[in-house]
């Protein structure tokens, strides 16, 4: 068996800045400070880490754990509807070749696809839902799980091995991979000790992916068969029909 964990934000879709507008709302509502989530790197970092460094940006002082489950709760309330107004303006968008390729994928026994996001668990569904792919992902390692990400994505694979039951027993790290658009993704794949495919559909440049130094390093994820030679997928080709 082999494990696939793919981060959401840039990588599965782009949700029109949906969470840092939900979550500079919260911020705003809570604390009257306005355009924080804005002045904040939160590109390949958890939520619970992204909401710590807003609220310390707008308040100057680091939140407490009580105030980042109120914060969460209201993030949560707001993020359905800016989802809705991405989609309705046109920058929500999959990502180039994302549907076909989990779309094969998917039709091979010996994978499970999981996710390893930096999103709460909630957080990721409602980004997801307008794509249709929720179902492609029985599993994941959510921000919900923990602070940092290589814990996030060793509880997805917990979660595999669960899912699994006994076929999960010989699972090893090298037959999990974990896919990102950031060198994040990268140095949190490698932390956990996985295999890291790196792809160049979301917020870092190429330069930077290119110097965290993946596995594997694709620009999107259009070429199906390249993807499957990495995953050590057998590439199965026809026959052409002989004339005459």
């Amino acid at each position: 068996m082999k494990i696939l964990l793919f981060d959401l934000d840039g990588t599965l879709v782009k949700a029109g800045g949906a969470g840092r507008k939900a979550l500079d709302a919260a911020v705003r509502a809570l604390y009257g400070v306005r355009g924080s989530a804005f002045k904040v790197d939160l590109a390949g970092k958890t939520d619970l880490r992204c909401f710590a460094e807003v609220v310390e940006h707008a308040v100057g002082r680091k939140p407490t754990r009580a105030e980042i489950r109120v914060l969460c709760r209201e993030y949560l309330r707001r993020l359905p509807g800016f989802v809705r107004a991405a989609v309705r303006d046109k920058t929500y968008a999959l990502t180039p070749g994302i549907r076909r390729l989990l779309s094969r994928l998917g039709r091979e026994e010996e994978l499970l696809l999981g996710l390893g996001t930096g999103n709460l668990e909630s957080a990721a569904r409602i980004k997801l839902a307008p794509s249709g792919l929720n179902g492609c992902f029985a599993f994941g390692g959510f921000g919900s799980d923990a602070f940092h990400r290589p814990a996030i994505l060793k509880k997805g694979v917990c979660r595999a091995r669960a899912h699994l039951g006994g076929a999960g027993r010989g699972l090893r790290p090298e037959d999990v991979y974990v896919i990102g658009d950031t060198p994040l993704d990268v140095a949190a794949g490698k932390a956990a000790g996985y295999r890291t495919i790196a792809v160049g559909t979301g917020f870092a440049s190429w330069e930077e992916l290119v110097r965290s130094r993946p596995d594997h390093l694709a620009r999107d994820f259009k070429d199906v068969r390249r993807w499957l030679r990495w995953l050590r997928i057998p590439v199965r080709t026809g026959r052409k029909r002989q004339r005459g």
